[in-house]
């Protein structure tokens, strides 16, 4: 808001004309804006397109050696490591590592496993997923 006021300061200012109303803007300290952080923005191919969707968050916590099924999604899953680290093994691909404060997304219909790889560290995941409603959160495969 004081960016709008900035032109009206100084164009007061300069004609010789004080405004006690402008003065108060630097009383008390106003209180910290919180900013997010950036963590992850990336272009995603596959998400639902109905009008409405299921908007999923969840949390899952991989001892050490832990695994996840082999599996698929149906639309794309975004992971947010909170603690240890995460390894992704798509199908065709290297595996992916994501350690506590990075995130993916895990592209839709590739079939996969999540794996934690520490053999003493715990790994904590949050998981946020959207899809079509009705939508199971994934599809068991077989290798």
């Amino acid at each position: 808001m004081r960016s709008h006021l900035l032109p009206g300061i100084a164009l007061l200012a300069g004609i010789g004309i004080s405004n006690p109303a402008l003065a108060q803007q630097h009383g008390p300290a106003a209180p910290n804006i919180a900013k997010p952080n950036m963590v992850l923005q990336q272009i995603v191919d596959g998400l639902p397109t109905d009008n409405k969707q299921t908007v999923r968050v969840m949390t899952a916590t991989f001892k050490p050696g832990d695994k996840t099924v082999y599996h698929t999604h149906r639309f794309p899953v975004t992971v947010y490591v909170l603690e240890g680290a995460f390894t992704l093994e798509l199908d065709g691909r290297p595996p992916l590592t994501v350690k506590a404060g990075e995130a993916m997304v895990e592209p839709p219909k590739v079939p996969m496993t999540g794996y934690n790889r520490s053999a003493t560290e715990t790994t904590k995941v949050v998981i946020f997923y959207v899809s079509a409603n009705d939508t199971p959160f994934l599809d068991l495969h077989s290798h």
